[in-house]
C-alpha cells in the first residue's frame, strides 16, 4: 500500500505540492480550536468563542467557491498567495485587537475566513498534469490526498496546543498563520502551479453549479458533513456520560485512524467500473457503520465502533474527487472542488448545531442518531439522482504535463466524449 503512495511522491513536484498544500491549509484546519483557545484566554465566554468560530466557518464557506472561480479565471499564483496573506492578516488583526470589541473580533474572523486560499481545490486541479496524464495515478493521488487530510486534522490541533503551551494563544495564531503563508508560497512558486491554466470556459453566472451531476454530489456530501459534524458533539456527550474527558480524545483519534486506514487501503488498488456507482456503495457502507454508534457501549467497544465509522470516510471522499472531476463543466475544476469543500463544511456546521438539541431531547444515543439519519440522507440523494450522476456532461482525458500545452488548456486536460 505504502509503496504505491511512495511511487506517487517520487514524481517530480508531487511531494512538494502535497506538503506545501497541507502546510498552507494549517490555518484553516486549526482555526476553530485556535479561535476558541484565544477567546477564552482573552476572557471571552464560550458563547463568544463558539460564535467567532462559526462565523469564521461561514465566511470560509462563502469564500472558497468565489476564490476557486478566481483561480480558474486568473491562475493560481495571482489568487492563492494574495488570499493567504490577507487571511493571515485577518488573524493578526484578531491577535492584536483581542476580543474586547466584538465588532473588531467578528470583522477579523470574517476576513480570515473569507480569504482562506482554495489550496485544496487547487491541488486537485494540478494532479492530472503533475502525474503525466495517467488516470490510475490521478485516482491514487486523490486517495492519498484524502489520507493526508486526516493526518493534517490530527496533527494540526496538536501543533496549536503545543504552541499555546510554549507561548500563548495569540502567539499560536500568529505562528500558525505565518507557517500557512509559507506553505502557500511554496505551492505557487512551483512550476506546475505557475504554468497551470484552466480550460476555456463557457460564460455562465452559475459557473460549476450548472452541472446537475455536481449538484447531486454536493447535496450528498452536505449530509456526509452533517454526520461528521454531529459525531464531534455526540462524542463530547458520550465522554461526559462516562466521566472522563480523555474518552473524547480516544473517540476522535479512533475516527481519524479508521479514515486513515480506509484511505490507505482504498488507494492501494485500482478500481474498475463507474466511480458514481462505487461512491453509492461507499456511502451506503458509511451510513451502515454509523448505526452501531447509537448503542453507546463501554469506552473500549465504543472506540472500536468509532474507528469502524471512520473506515469508509476517506475512500468516499477520494471517490467524490473523481466524480467532481468528471462532472465539473470545462474551465471550472478548481471552483467545483471548492464547492465540495463548502457544502461539506456547511453540513458539518449544521450537524454540530443539530447534535446539541438531540442530546438534550433524547440523550447521547439520539445525538449519534443524527449521524445515522444524515448518512442515510446522503445515500438517498445519491440514489434518487442516479440518472444525473450516470451521465457526466464531459469526460476528461489527461493529455500531457502542465506548461507544455497550449494556453487555455486545463492543466493539460482535453475534452473527450464520456462513456459515462
Amino acid at each position: 500500500m505504502a509503496a504505491g503512495y511512495a511511487e506517487l511522491l517520487r514524481t517530480r513536484h508531487a511531494a512538494r505540492l502535497l506538503v506545501g498544500t497541507l502546510i498552507g491549509r494549517l490555518p484553516n484546519g486549526t482555526a476553530p480550536i485556535a479561535i476558541v483557545l484565544f477567546t477564552r484566554a482573552e476572557g471571552g465566554s464560550y458563547s463568544l468563542a463558539g460564535a467567532l468560530a462559526a462565523v469564521y466557518g461561514l465566511a470560509n464557506a462563502v469564500g472558497q467557491p468565489l476564490l476557486g472561480r478566481a483561480v480558474d479565471l486568473y491562475g493560481q499564483p495571482r489568487v492563492q498567495l494574495p488570499a493567504a496573506v490577507v487571511s493571515a492578516l485577518g488573524m493578526v488583526w484578531l491577535a492584536f485587537a483581542g476580543t474586547g470589541s466584538a465588532a473588531a473580533a467578528y470583522g477579523a474572523v470574517v476576513v480570515a475566513g473569507l480569504f482562506t486560499p482554495p489550496l485544496e481545490g487547487g491541488l486537485r486541479a494540478l494532479w492530472p498534469s503533475v502525474l503525466g496524464g495517467r488516470e490510475e495515478k490521478v485516482h491514487a493521488a486523490y486517495a492519498m490526498d484524502a489520507v493526508a487530510q486526516e493526518v493534517m486534522f490530527t496533527v494540526g490541533p496538536l501543533l496549536v496546543t503545543l504552541f499555546v503551551s510554549l507561548w500563548d494563544p495569540a502567539a499560536a495564531l500568529l505562528v500558525i498563520n505565518a507557517i500557512g503563508v509559507l506553505g502557500a508560497l511554496s505551492v505557487v512558486v512551483c512550476e506546475p502551479s505557475r504554468t497551470w491554466r484552466s480550460a476555456p470556459r463557457e460564460a455562465h453566472w452559475l459557473g460549476a453549479l450548472r452541472s446537475r451531476g455536481l449538484l447531486a454530489l454536493l447535496g450528498a456530501f452536505f449530509f456526509v458533513g452533517t454526520a461528521l459534524g454531529s459525531i464531534t458533539v455526540a462524542g463530547v456527550a458520550y465522554a461526559d456520560d462516562h466521566g472522563r474527558q480523555a474518552v473524547y480524545g480516544w473517540l476522535m483519534a479512533a475516527l481519524g485512524l479508521g479514515a486513515l486506514v480506509g484511505g490507505v487501503v482504498y488507494g492501494a488498488r485500482q478500481w474498475s467500473g463507474a466511480p458514481e456507482r462505487r461512491l453509492r456503495t461507499l456511502v451506503a457502507l458509511l451510513a451502515v457503520c454509523y448505526l452501531p454508534l447509537m448503542l453507546t457501549p463501554g469506552p473500549v467497544a465504543m472506540t472500536a465502533l468509532t474507528a469502524l465509522a471512520g473506515v469508509f470516510l476517506a475512500p468516499a471522499i477520494a471517490c467524490a474527487f473523481i466524480v467532481v472531476d468528471r462532472h465539473a463543466p470545462a474551465g471550472t475544476v478548481t471552483e467545483a472542488f471548492s464547492w465540495l469543500v463548502t457544502f461539506f463544511g456547511v453540513g458539518a456546521a449544521i450537524g454540530t448545531a443539530a447534535a446539541g438539541p438531540a442530546v438534550e431531547l433524547g440523550g447521547t444515543a439520539a445525538s449519534f442518531g443524527v449521524a445515522s439519519v444524515a448518512g442515510a440522507a446522503a445515500l438517498v440523494v445519491l440514489t434518487v439522482t442516479q440518472r444525473a450522476l450516470a451521465a457526466p456532461g464531459r469526460g476528461r482525458e489527461v493529455a500531457g504535463s502542465a506548461g507544455k500545452e497550449p494556453e487555455g488548456s486545463a492543466g493539460a486536460v482535453s475534452e473527450v466524449p464520456s462513456a459515462g
